[in-house]
């Protein structure tokens, strides 16, 4: 297995992931990282949810999944963001809506960089 991943490396994407938290952290006020270092932190931690967690998260919601028309994953998105902060210290969400916000703000991010921070292979 190659260490590339679509062109992008773990290590790139750790590092531009660290940096679309950090931004999306100055731009919500609900969200709160402490240093720089938290966000790179961060971003390794959500990628590693991403790649072990969120896709049980998903297998299990799928009914509900496709009752709402893959709203659901926004829920799911959220829950990998409280779960991360649950595990990084020094990273703190307001709440489940905050949470939300947070990972929607972050996927434009991403999607600016052209960047995933999913599980994608």
């Amino acid at each position: 297995m190659s260490a590339k991943n679509n062109g992008t490396s773990v290590l790139t994407k750790i590092i531009l992931g660290g940096i679309s938290v950090l931004i999306a952290d100055y731009l919500m006020r609900g969200v709160s990282i402490d240093t720089w270092t938290t966000g790179f932190i961060l971003a390794a931690v959500i990628i590693l949810i991403n790649f072990t967690l969120k896709p049980i998260m998903v297998i299990l919601t799928f009914p509900i999944t496709l009752l709402t028309f893959g709203l659901f994953l926004l829920v799911i998105n959220a829950g990998v963001i409280l779960i991360a902060a649950y595990f990084v210290p020094g990273f703190s969400v307001g709440g489940f809506w905050w949470a939300l916000g947070f990972s929607l703000v972050v996927s434009l991010i991403n999607s600016v960089f052209g960047i995933s921070l999913s599980s994608d292979r």
